[in-house]
């Protein structure tokens, strides 16, 4: 297998992994950069952005209204991993954006929602303190396993072999 075939089989191993995922992991900063971690149920739209749903009770809500930025983690479940130490992961580091409820995107996304988790979605509208996001990736990382780690093309979807950067 040439290199181009084995990162094209890398790419579609990569997409079945946001594919198995209904929630993803996501990382934010306080406005005085403390670190936080949490997560979210998600749709993907076709130019590859994650909308999530989520309430101010949240710390993670302030947080992308205060700095809208984000990385967000999909991992391999460790029941499904054979070695803990290089489970298959994709991170990417994301622009936010809030969507306004006039905004077009709103309410197509909010459906994508409702038809992937149900009824709850709406029950969660009727909320005042839920927030729409839209969290765009601007790059990312692929870990297939040891020796296995990969950029990602947000583009595309292609990926190319990481390079670890010097200094």
């Amino acid at each position: 297998m040439n290199e181009t075939e084995n990162l094209s089989e890398r790419a579609i191993d990569l997409q079945e992994l946001l594919a198995s995922q209904q929630t993803l992991l996501l990382s934010t900063a306080s406005s005085s950069c403390v670190p936080d971690l949490s997560y979210a149920p998600f749709v993907r739209d076709q130019a590859g952005c994650f909308y999530i749903f989520v309430s101010e009770l949240a710390g993670h809500t302030a947080n992308l209204l205060n700095n809208p930025q984000a990385s967000v983690m999909f991992i391999r479940p460790e029941s499904e991993t054979r070695n803990l130490f290089a489970r298959e992961r994709a991170v990417f580091n994301c622009s936010v954006k809030e969507l306004d409820c006039d905004e077009p995107t709103y309410a197509a996304q909010l459906m994508a929602l409702q038809d992937k988790f149900g009824e709850v979605v709406s029950v969660l509208r009727s909320l005042s303190d839920f927030h729409l996001f839209a969290l765009c990736p601007e790059s990312g990382r692929y870990v297939a396993g040891f020796g296995r780690a990969y950029t990602i093309n947000v583009e595309d979807g292609t990926l190319s072999p990481f390079a670890k950067k010097q200094g």
